[in-house]
C-alpha cells in the first residue's frame, strides 16, 4: 500500500513537473514577436509626419495607420555611431562618454565604468526567452560580435557605386583644408539600375525569408536600412517620381547663422559637405532634394516587402512593430547638407510603434526620445523592466496619452553641449555656457537666437534644470576625426 503510494505520489510529480513545463513554453510562444527596423539618416519628411514637397511613402502610411506614429521624437545624439550605442545600450552618450563613432565591438569594455557590464537590447531579449536575429546596419556597422543568435552581417560601405561620382568629389570646396575633415560619400544620382543590386533588397529578402520559418520561441529581429544615407543613388525610377520643376526645397535664410555662439559655429564647420549657397548657384539643390526624396520612396518600397512579408506570416497578429532612424538630416537648412547640429532638422526623426495592445492610426506630437524604444520594447513584450535604462517607456503614452504635458527630449554632440526640445521650445547650451533659444510656436526654423530675450528668462531656467547631472570624458575608444573641433575637445579634455 505504502508503495502504492509513493508511486503515485511519483508519477503525480512527474506529470506536474511536465505540465509546468509545457505551460512555461507555452507562456513563452504566446509573447509577441518584435520586428525592429532602423532606417539610417531619415528625416521627418515621410508623408505620416511632414509630407515634405509631396512625398511618396504609401508604405510609411501603411505603417503608421497600424499603430502610433511620434511626429516630435529626438534623437540622442545626431550622429549614427553615439545615436545607436545610446539606444543599444540605454544609456546618454554623457553617461557613457560614447559622443563619437565607436566599433561596435569596444561599446562594452571593462575600462567604460558605465557600460562594462551593460545588456545591449537585443541580448535582453535573448536572456529573456527569445530568438534573436538581425540583418544590417544595427549599431554603427552592423552588431558586437554574438549580440545575435543569427546575423546576417552587413555590405561594408554605402554602395554601390558607380565608377565616376556624380557630382561631388567628397572633400568639398575647402581643398586647403581637407587634411583636417574627413571625405564623405555625399553624391547624388540615379544608380544602379534596378532594385535587386541594391544591398537593402538583399536585407529584405534575408527578413522575409525567415519570417516564412517555424520558431519554437519567439523571436526578436533586427533590419537596419542603408538608405537614406548618402550617396542618394537609387534607381531612376524613384527619381522619376519627382519632376524638378515640383521640388520645393527648406526653409532658408542666408544671414541665418550670425546669432550663433562660436562653439555652435565650430560644430558646423563642414566644408566637406555641399553648402546651401553652393547648391543654389550650381542649380544643384533641387536635384540634391530630388534625390533625397527618391532614396525615401526606395525604402518605403523596401518597408512595404517587408510589410507583406510579415503579413504573409503565421507572426502577422503578434508582432510588435518599431521603426526608427538614428537623426534627422538637414537638406539646406542651417546652411549646409548635413545631420551634425543640435537644431531640429538634425536632431529630429521618425519614431512608429506597431502593436496588438497598442491605439491605431493615433499620432503624438509630444517630444520623446528614442532612448525610450528600449524600455518601451520591454513593456509591450511583458518582460521585466531592466534598472539599467535611463530612458522611460512609452506605452502609457501611447495607450491612454500619460506623461505627455512633461515629456522632453535631450541630445547631447560632444562632451558638455546639449538641447532640450519640450513646450514647443528648444533650449542648446555649448561646453563653455553659451546658449541658443528658440520659440517654436513663432519661429519654427530656428531663425532667431532668443537666449539674451529676458522674455524667456523663466523659461530657460526650466530648461536648464533638465541638462544631465553627469557629463563623463569622452571614452577612450570613441573619437569623431571627420570635424576639427571633436578631435580638438576630446585632446583638451582627455578622455576615461
Amino acid at each position: 500500500m505504502k508503495k502504492s503510494i509513493l508511486l503515485l505520489v511519483l508519477l503525480v510529480s512527474i506529470f506536474s513537473c511536465k505540465q509546468e513545463k509545457t505551460n512555461q513554453k507555452k507562456n513563452l510562444i504566446s509573447k509577441p514577436n518584435v520586428l525592429f527596423i532602423a532606417v539610417d539618416d531619415l528625416n521627418n519628411w515621410i508623408s505620416p509626419i511632414q509630407n515634405f514637397s509631396n512625398v511618396k511613402t504609401p508604405n510609411f502610411d501603411r505603417l503608421a495607420k497600424m499603430g502610433v506614429t511620434f511626429t516630435n521624437a529626438h534623437v540622442q545624439a545626431p550622429l549614427c555611431g553615439p545615436s545607436r550605442a545610446s539606444l543599444m545600450t540605454g544609456l546618454r552618450p554623457s553617461t557613457t562618454g560614447i559622443y563619437g563613432m565607436t566599433p561596435d565591438n569596444l561599446i562594452r569594455r571593462k575600462d567604460n565604468s558605465a557600460t562594462k557590464d551593460i545588456t545591449f537590447l537585443p541580448e535582453y531579449f535573448e536572456q529573456n526567452g527569445y530568438h534573436t536575429m538581425g540583418i544590417g546596419k544595427l549599431f554603427h556597422i552592423h552588431a558586437p560580435d554574438s549580440v545575435f543568435n543569427e546575423s546576417g552581417g552587413r555590405i561594408r560601405g554605402f554602395g554601390p557605386y558607380p565608377n565616376k561620382r556624380f557630382v561631388w568629389d567628397g572633400f568639398g570646396t575647402s581643398k586647403s583644408k581637407k587634411e583636417k575633415y574627413g571625405r564623405t560619400s555625399t553624391d547624388w544620382g540615379a544608380f544602379p539600375e534596378n532594385d535587386t543590386l541594391m544591398p537593402d533588397h538583399q536585407s529584405v529578402n534575408w527578413v522575409a525569408e525567415r519570417l516564412q520559418r517555424n520558431y519554437d520561441k519567439p523571436f526578436f529581429m533586427g533590419l537596419g536600412f542603408l538608405r537614406v544615407h548618402v550617396p542618394l543613388y537609387v534607381p531612376q525610377k524613384w527619381f522619376n517620381l519627382y519632376p524638378l520643376d515640383k521640388i520645393e526645397t527648406p526653409p532658408y535664410k542666408a544671414d541665418d547663422l550670425n546669432d550663433i555662439p562660436p562653439v555652435g559655429m565650430q560644430i558646423n564647420d563642414l566644408p566637406m559637405m555641399p553648402s546651401t549657397e553652393w547648391a543654389k548657384e550650381s542649380g544643384e539643390w533641387k536635384k540634391i532634394v530630388q534625390a533625397y526624396l527618391a532614396c525615401i520612396s526606395y525604402v518605403d518600397y523596401e518597408l512595404g516587402r517587408v510589410l507583406e512579408a510579415l503579413e504573409s506570416s503565421k507572426y502577422a497578429d503578434n508582432t510588435i512593430i518599431v521603426l526608427w532612424s538614428d537623426h534627422g538630416y538637414r537638406l539646406g537648412e542651417k546652411g549646409t547638407f548635413a545631420k551634425h547640429a543640435l537644431w531640429e532638422t538634425a536632431t529630429k526623426a521618425p519614431l512608429l510603434f506597431a502593436a496588438p495592445n497598442l491605439p491605431k492610426g493615433k499620432k503624438i506630437n509630444a517630444p520623446v526620445e528614442m532612448l525610450s524604444i528600449y524600455p518601451t520594447l520591454l513593456e509591450l513584450s511583458g518582460l521585466p523592466t531592466y534598472n539599467r535604462n535611463e530612458g522611460n517607456s512609452l506605452v502609457a503614452m501611447m495607450q491612454n496619452n500619460s506623461g505627455i504635458d512633461n515629456s522632453y527630449a535631450l541630445t547631447t554632440f560632444g562632451m558638455n553641449n546639449h538641447a532640450i526640445k519640450k513646450d514647443g521650445f528648444r533650449y542648446i547650451q555649448y561646453e563653455d555656457g553659451t546658449q541658443e533659444f528658440y520659440d517654436h510656436s513663432i519661429d519654427p526654423n530656428e531663425w532667431t537666437n532668443e537666449a539674451k530675450n529676458p522674455k524667456y528668462k523663466t523659461q530657460i531656467e526650466k530648461m536648464k534644470k533638465l541638462l544631465p547631472k553627469i557629463n563623463v570624458k569622452w571614452d577612450a575608444k570613441s573619437n569623431y576625426t571627420f570635424q576639427p573641433y571633436f578631435v580638438e575637445q576630446k585632446a583638451k579634455i582627455g578622455s576615461n
